[in-house]
């Protein structure tokens, strides 16, 4: 299982930091071939499944996805949100915590993904597209400028 870390620090407020990054659809502008069907007609919460398609035209595959958790920041208390991958090729979990801070938030956003058909020798390399991708993702979700990639 290819296991990564991202986090960044944001001037933006923990509920509104946390409204960005839990904004399912809104993701998809930031992944590439990818587009993201959340059901209409209500809020997020436990049991929110919703389907990112990446591909072109028929060909892709569909990476479906259960809110498990979902607890947004009030009061100086963290958001907590975790999500549970149920597709037939991606597998794992995700979690995105959303801290306050003196002087804005901190968004940690960490993901246990496997991929099925692939060995296991490729986890790293999984780990190191899912860091540029997702980081490229929460830059564009929290409006900061995208840093150079070591």
């Amino acid at each position: 299982m290819a296991v990564f870390r991202i986090e960044r620090f944001t001037p933006l407020p923990a509920a509104e930091s946390w409204r960005r990054v839990t904004d399912w659809e809104r993701h998809a502008a930031h992944v590439p071939l990818t587009t993201i069907t959340v059901p209409a007609g209500r809020p997020t919460g436990i049991g929110t499944v919703f389907v990112a398609r990446t591909g072109v035209g028929p060909l892709g595959f569909d990476d479906p996805m259960e809110v498990v958790r979902w607890t947004p920041p009030a009061a100086g208390r963290a958001g907590l949100c975790r999500l549970e991958k149920r597709g037939s090729l991606m597998l794992g979990r995700a979690a995105i915590d959303v801290y306050p801070t003196d002087s804005g938030s901190h968004v940690v956003w960490v993901e246990e993904l496997s991929v099925r058909l692939l060995p296991h020798w490729a986890d790293s390399l999984i780990a190191g597209a899912g860091r540029r991708v997702f980081g490229r993702v929460l830059d564009g979700m929290l409006d900061r400028p995208a840093l150079p990639q070591p």
